[in-house]
């Protein structure tokens, strides 16, 4: 899910798409109007789910999409491989995420962990 807001009220930190993959904000830079044209901002991104650097130049005046990105809970049901089963806290869904290198030892059966959801995406957190 997605809503649509102006380049301009984008700020560092905050979630942008970019290539319909939603990213984390690393920077901004805006330019003055000249004389033949609207202040420009460029944005410098990092994909949420794929670690992808990204760039875009627009007019401030611009619109772009936000992501809609939650954090949620989900219980872990079994582990085979690199990816773990979970069940959602909240709904009761089962599903499947990777495991990232960086926690393999440590996810185990039966606790809660949290994970992002963004755009029918998800990943531990």
């Amino acid at each position: 899910m997605k809503e649509q807001t102006e380049i301009g009220k984008i700020k560092e930190g905050r979630y942008i798409v970019i290539e319909e993959e939603p990213c984390r904000v690393v920077s901004i830079a805006t330019s003055k109007p000249g004389k033949h044209g609207a202040a420009k901002a460029r944005i410098d991104a990092i994909g949420i789910f794929d670690g992808v650097k990204r760039s875009i130049v627009f007019p401030v005046s611009a619109k772009t999409y936000v992501p809609v990105v939650e954090r949620k809970s989900g219980q872990v049901l079994s582990i085979a491989g690199n990816t773990a089963q979970l069940m959602d806290m909240k709904d009761f869904t089962n599903f499947e995420i990777p495991i990232p290198e960086e926690k393999k030892g440590t996810i185990e059966v039966g606790k809660e962990y949290m994970y992002i959801e963004s755009m029918g995406k998800k990943k531990f957190d």
